[in-house]
């Protein structure tokens, strides 16, 4: 046998590196991005619903061609994040898409203009990659418990969106028997074939609940087949990327704002980084790593903007998750999920069949995924160590931080840019307040 022909081995989905059989990565690689379509046109989708253009709404076929974008551009996310370009990269196994952390302060602005959000993009996209170039040397001051609360704030921090898409369909009211019912059929298919399934299909389970609950969901007839028909009549069967197709526009207090978000993202990437490392690959993270990873978010999302026209992107927690209840780490494999996210934006009719996935089918699956970034975030709070100094930082820190976005008008009388900031993001209020501690309290306070 040839050592190329060695090299490539199905076990080889549990190391970094190696090839893997092409017909047995594209799977996973496929799951992957199950796992994170919805979530990752969702902004997208939210924000062009309000945005206007030199005073004018955005058209259905303009908000297709910005859908067709995001997908391109998760896709090119992803690659340069597995195979770095110069110091663009981490060349870890994460998934990046358009980020929520940004849908507040893209609202405001594109509802004001959508060229102040590209403008603030892209200065802010610059600005979070230029801090990922120089995190050699403000990385150390991170230290282990506040990376361990930080990765259990992004868990907790989406734990509703799984709860709220496995209650959630376009054809029935939230929490209806029908939801319910597909919901828990989809989750308890994942149960089953993990526990039952052999060797490496196993690890397909969450594709395999994702196919059983979707055909399940025909026959409640939650599947819009003629989404398809819609979007095909619009962009056709293929369609070259609109480009440059929005000049930016600067407003000062816009781009500041963005700027303050972008660290915030920029906290959250370290974190889904950081629980990759040690949830999956069993392994501290390096600073080399940091930095990648950072650089794809900043430059990477500059690019988004000014190029694509779309908002920034960012690592995805849902697919860390992922990583960390199956074990496949591949780099080639979870580049043919990037691929496949590739393809759909130039082939928009893949996009529209990703886009008539019910939410209650994703979110059977997504709750244990999530969960599974909490317990990696318990995992790294155990490893800095049980003692009094870590639990008060991180009892105050998860108090606070969660409980202040549980209590509306807990910032009104402070600027408006504080309640955007902490009051619809826990991980930025724990982040903060662990990290303040982290500084001012005793090493040793036994």
């Amino acid at each position: 046998m040839s050592k190329k022909k060695k090299d490539v081995n199905i076990d080889n989905i549990y190391r970094l590196e190696g090839r893997v059989p092409v017909l047995k990565a594209v799977p996973f690689g496929f799951q992957h991005i199950l796992a994170m379509f919805v979530a990752n046109v969702t902004p997208l989708i939210i924000i062009a619903g309000v945005a206007v253009y030199n005073g004018q709404p955005f058209t259905p076929y303009e908000s297709a061609q910005l859908i067709q974008n995001c997908m391109l551009i998760a896709g090119i996310g992803t690659l340069i994040q597995l195979y770095p370009i110069w110091k663009i990269g981490s060349g870890l196994p994460i998934v990046m898409g358009l980020s929520f952390t940004f849908i507040s302060s893209c609202i405001t602005a594109a509802s004001k203009d959508y060229g102040y959000m590209i403008g603030a993009v892209i200065i802010g996209g610059c600005m979070e990659g230029l801090l990922g170039l120089s995190a050699k040397y403000w990385k150390k001051i991170i230290q282990p418990i506040v990376s361990g609360c930080v990765v259990t704030a992004i868990g907790l921090s989406i734990l509703n969106v799984g709860v709220s898409s496995f209650a959630n369909s376009t054809s029935y009211k939230t929490g209806s028997w029908q939801n319910l019912l597909v919901g828990t059929i989809t989750l308890c298919s994942c149960l089953i074939f993990h526990s039952f399934a052999k060797g490496f299909l196993k690890h397909l389970n969450v594709l395999f609940g994702l196919a059983v609950g979707y055909i399940i969901s025909i026959f409640f007839g939650m599947v819009n087949f003629h989404a398809i028909n819609d979007i095909v009549s619009e962009l056709g069967i293929f369609a070259f990327p609109k480009l440059f197709a929005y000049t930016p526009k600067f407003h000062p207090g816009i781009i500041v704002s963005f700027m303050i978000v972008f660290i915030v993202s920029a906290v959250e990437t370290i974190g889904d980084t950081t629980a990759a490392c040690n949830g999956a690959l069993g392994r501290d993270i390096t600073d080399r790593e940091v930095s990648g990873s950072l650089t794809v978010d900043g430059f990477v999302s500059a690019i988004a903007g000014g190029v694509f026209g779309v908002s920034p992107i960012t690592s995805f927690s849902q697919n860390v998750g992922l990583l960390k209840m199956t074990k496949v780490v591949n780099r080639f494999t979870i580049m043919f999920g990037a691929l496949l996210m590739i393809l759909g934006g130039l082939f928009p009719p893949i996009g529209a069949i990703f886009s008539t996935l019910p939410d209650c089918a994703l979110g059977g699956c997504t709750v244990i995924m999530i969960g599974s970034i909490v317990f990696a975030g318990m995992e790294m709070i155990a490893k800095a160590g049980f003692n009094q100094r870590n639990m008060i930082i991180v009892a105050t820190s998860l108090c606070i931080g969660v409980g202040v976005t549980q209590v509306d008008g807990f910032f009104s009388s402070l600027p408006p840019i504080i309640g955007e900031i902490f009051g619809s993001n826990m991980v930025a209020g724990i982040f903060v307040i662990a990290f303040i501690l982290s500084l001012i309290l005793p090493k040793d306070m036994e």
